[in-house]
């Protein structure tokens, strides 16, 4: 059993991606061909903005819309310690300071009710994460940042395709940042990220960055980054960008059917909580139990692939041991005792089942 089966999907759409593949290789333009612009526009059509960017990597997109914003030394931005550590290791190589503040208990995103609080005078910038497929609190978070000047940047690495209150992931904050890493809810096959915004001025600045910070060719007006997106993998993007929906929907369709065995089976689990006027694209399946080692070992023996995300939260680090002076219980209680099981749209019931059955059995097991 696969955890996240890409063989099936590729399967699939071999037809259309080998299509765009072989046009790429045709034309000899590898990079910044024009399947990369073409990817720009159905992208930012699909999420609601007026721009999109497309860069090498989700980390790149993060690392561009802080550039672009000017955050740099001395400056502060208010991130989570619970997701990977791109999202505060962006911050950090600017020389800027990653402030860590808890997540919601049910959500595992940004709590918003304790971010004002973390606001100093260096506070540049909120970074929200979507953790695990759905979105974070950003009508309440948009509002808290317009009131203090603050921009927003939405890590929106593993929502691409969810939606809050109607909008879709990468399209609610001042920049939106995301990752088309192989796993991610829409992937290529090698790196690939892009940043969204509505902001021209912002776009603009974001395209720079990502060749160099230049304008004119050999003319740079700002110091920036080799962050540009290759063809082939915008070529691979849009012929998965077709099917897309579909996968979003079978996604969901997944999780609905995870969470309502689950919770009718085993009580003693904790199954993810979507937060009215969200949707979520399951980039992870989480679940939360007791003696966590022990009850993966059993799932295990039964052939039934597990993953943790995350077990060492950020502030607990070595890379960030001089940010370990912040108290998050929720952060620390999830990274715990959380842990996924497969979730892919080509997961089928009997596999599913296969799944269910083998949790249920092991948490329920002594």
């Amino acid at each position: 059993m696969q955890f996240i089966d890409l063989k099936t999907q590729f399967q699939h759409l071999e037809a259309p991606i080998r299509e765009r593949m072989d046009r790429v290789l045709a034309h000899g333009q590898y990079i910044l061909g024009p399947e990369v612009a073409e990817l720009e526009q159905a992208l930012a059509e699909y999420v609601g903005t007026s721009h999109c960017i497309a860069v090498s990597s989700g980390s790149d997109a993060l690392l561009a819309a802080l550039m672009a914003l000017g955050i740099g030394a001395g400056d502060e931005v208010i991130t989570s310690a619970f997701t990977f550590i791109a999202t505060a290791e962006m911050i950090a190589l600017l020389g800027a300071r990653p402030v860590f503040v808890d997540i919601e208990a049910d959500t595992y995103n940004l709590d918003p009710n304790l971010i004002e609080a973390a606001i100093t005078p260096r506070t540049r910038a909120i970074m929200p994460v979507n953790l695990f497929g759905q979105c974070a609190a950003f009508d309440a978070i948009n509002a808290l940042a317009a009131a203090r000047g603050l921009a927003v940047i939405e890590d929106a690495a593993q929502s691409f395709g969810a939606t809050r209150n109607g909008k879709r992931s990468g399209g609610l904050a001042t920049v939106g940042a995301t990752s088309f890493f192989p796993a991610k809810p829409l992937g290529c096959y090698g790196d690939g990220g892009a940043c969204f915004t509505n902001d021209p001025a912002l776009a603009a600045r974001m395209a720079s960055v990502r060749v160099h910070g230049q304008g004119e060719r050999y003319h740079h007006d700002v110091i920036g980054i080799n962050g540009r997106l290759d063809t082939l993998q915008a070529a691979i993007l849009l012929a998965k960008l077709e099917s897309f929906p579909h996968e979003v929907d079978a996604r969901a369709r997944v999780g609905a059917r995870y969470s309502a065995a689950f919770a009718a089976r085993c009580p003693a689990l904790v199954v993810p909580a979507i937060a009215p006027g969200n949707t979520s694209v399951y980039a992870q399946y989480t679940l939360q139990c007791d003696r966590r080692s022990e009850v993966l070992e059993r799932i295990n023996a039964r052939g039934v692939p597990t993953a943790v995300y995350y077990p060492v939260p950020l502030h607990k680090q070595v890379a960030f041991a001089h940010l370990n002076d912040v108290s998050l219980p929720v952060t620390e209680a999830a990274a715990e005792r959380v842990f996924s099981v497969p979730m892919h749209p080509f997961l089928a019931p009997e596999q599913q089942d296969l799944v269910i059955d083998a949790v249920v059995d092991a948490v329920n097991t002594g």
